[in-house]
């Protein structure tokens, strides 16, 4: 457990946030790895297949893991707060609720597997292999739920290192995995489900065994769990419009893959391996804004607002470095990261296309996340909830569907980074505005002058 509340800011925020770069990078190598090794030995269809299953996986899943990002701000703020009674509490909440919406999610996306990839227009040689990739996948929900639970508490708890090290170990059994099962066995793209499943399964049972033997706070012992509504609901008042804003956001990118599978396969599949070269480059950003998160959470808790400005700032100007000279070394490799998902010249040069016109743009997300970054750790998430939906609904999936007209696939690239500039204006206004100091869950007991050190 790491306190962030006393040293310097852009220290602590880096050295809290790498080791979960780090372990995030290792959790997009799940995809990764399924994707060139799916891409190599099974073709592009089933590339596609596996490219458009994720939307679909995303939307089940978002909602139950953004009020879980509730409780996991509760967290931080009562472990600033040095209240390590509610911080357990809170912690066994969260445990509880995961597991139930496990069981739901499992079985709510089986039985609407079919007629979702229906919906959004697969193609008909990529239906079948989506299907039974996506259903497989589900299998292992409950896994995948309880290993995230155990890495939100351990990072709210300011331990960013303890989950590389499950990440780790799973990234790699994973992979030899994926390449038993495909290359090996010829179990197609279900084999490449059956070893996620699997290795996510590894993860959450050692870090359960080593959690019960090393930690007394975040113990997992089933017969002892205390569910706490009290808690439950502030971590809904918190985590209701980030999960709700993560559904919306999901069922919007289906939209937009909608919009993608009517070009057929090859664009499809570009997308697909686009698709995960993208979220590999957009995590520093994304994980710098989870750790200025807690790094706000802690200190708004222990009644120390003057550190928030002062983190912003620091995490803005490392964040924003590694935007630029991320938007530069895909550029530069384009091509050769496509080749590693495909051979197809075709469905290289779509995706080459694609990176190019949205990776030129990685610093309007990066500036985006790290500024909602803050809301997240006060507590505040409702507005950044609408200007999401805002950038993502009135934004980016129109103009996907205009530019597309006049453009082809380039229309819809292009509607990416527009989106994500309207979403970063959005959010430094409300920034300015202020209005999220507010939102506080545990409050400090001496009052803080916000307007005057926040500002």
């Amino acid at each position: 457990m790491k306190n962030l509340t006393e040293g310097n800011s852009g220290s602590l925020i880096f050295k809290f946030a790498v080791p979960m770069l780090i372990g995030n990078v290792f959790q997009q190598m799940y995809n990764i790895v399924d994707s060139i090794i799916v891409g190599r030995y099974l073709g592009k269809q089933a590339l596609a297949a596996v490219g458009a299953s994720f939307p679909l996986i995303f939307m089940l899943i978002s909602f139950a893991v953004g009020v879980a990002m509730g409780t996991t701000i509760i967290v931080s703020q009562y472990f600033g707060a040095k209240d390590i009674k509610m911080v357990k509490r809170a912690i066994e909440t969260m445990y509880i609720f995961l597991f139930f919406a496990s069981i739901a999610v499992t079985i709510l996306g089986i039985t609407l597997s079919g007629p979702i990839f229906r919906l959004i227009n697969l193609p008909d040689d990529v239906m079948p292999q989506a299907i039974a990739y996506f259903n497989v996948f589900l299998v292992g929900t409950v896994f995948f739920f309880g290993f995230n639970g155990i890495s939100s508490v351990l990072r709210g708890l300011g331990d960013s290192k303890t989950p590389l090290y499950f990440l780790v170990f799973s990234t790699i059994i994973n992979a030899l995995l994926v390449w038993l099962f495909v290359a090996v066995f010829k179990w197609g793209v279900a084999g490449s489900a059956w070893a996620t499943v699997i290795a996510q399964a590894g993860a959450f049972f050692t870090g359960v065994i080593y959690l019960n033997r090393t930690h007394e706070i975040v113990k997992l012992n089933s017969l002892k769990m205390v569910f706490d509504r009290a808690i439950f609901r502030k971590s809904l008042m918190i985590g209701l419009p980030t999960g709700l804003q993560q559904t919306f956001v999901s069922m919007g990118m289906l939209a937009v893959t909608r919009i993608v599978n009517g070009f057929g396969t090859d664009v499809i599949a570009a997308y697909s391996a686009a698709g995960r070269i993208d979220s590999l480059a957009l995590m520093p950003a994304m994980n710098f804004g989870a750790a200025l998160s807690t790094f706000v959470g802690q200190n708004l808790g222990a009644n120390k607002p003057e550190r928030v400005k002062q983190g912003l700032k620091t995490t803005f100007i490392m964040s924003g470095a590694l935007a630029l000279f991320t938007s530069v070394a895909v550029i530069v490799c384009r091509k050769w990261l496509m080749g590693l998902f495909t051979q197809d010249v075709a469905v290289i040069a779509i995706g080459a296309e694609y990176l190019v016109i949205v990776s030129s743009f990685y610093i309007f997300f990066s500036t985006m996340f790290v500024i909602g970054g803050v809301m997240r750790g006060a507590g505040d998430t409702l507005v950044p909830m609408f200007i999401t939906l805002f950038a993502l609904w009135v934004i980016r999936i129109p103009a996907a569907w205009i530019l597309s007209q006049y453009f082809g696939v380039d229309g819809i690239w292009w509607s990416i980074p527009v989106a994500w500039f309207i979403g970063m204006l959005l959010s430094y206004l409300y920034y300015l505005k202020g209005n999220w100091k507010k939102k506080v869950v545990v409050k400090p007991q001496i009052s803080m002058n916000e307007d005057v050190i926040i500002d």
